[in-house]
């Protein structure tokens, strides 16, 4: 079941953080959120726990969660292609 919040009309995925939660350690968020995002690394674990930087409710947009969905399915292949060519 996805939860999810509605703010200014907008839905915003704030549960992220559980649903990544087997691979929090393994991955460089920061990596993610430069290279994704163009944003800091604070920013990206600011939405990961559901909140804005001003400490308000604000996780994933629905665009957002498509590009983090993206990035992951990426970093996916690339481990992949790296672990054939061993």
């Amino acid at each position: 079941m996805e939860k999810q919040i509605t703010l200014s009309n907008q839905n915003l995925l704030d549960d992220a953080k559980s649903r990544l939660s087997d691979i929090l350690l393994a991955v460089s968020w920061r990596d993610i959120s430069r290279r994704y995002f163009g944003k800091s690394s604070s920013w990206l674990y600011h939405k990961l726990d559901g909140i804005k930087g001003d400490g308000s409710k604000g996780g994933f947009t629905p665009q957002e969660t498509e590009i983090l969905k993206e990035a992951l399915n990426d970093l996916a292949r690339r481990i992949s292609t790296a672990a054939s060519s061993l």
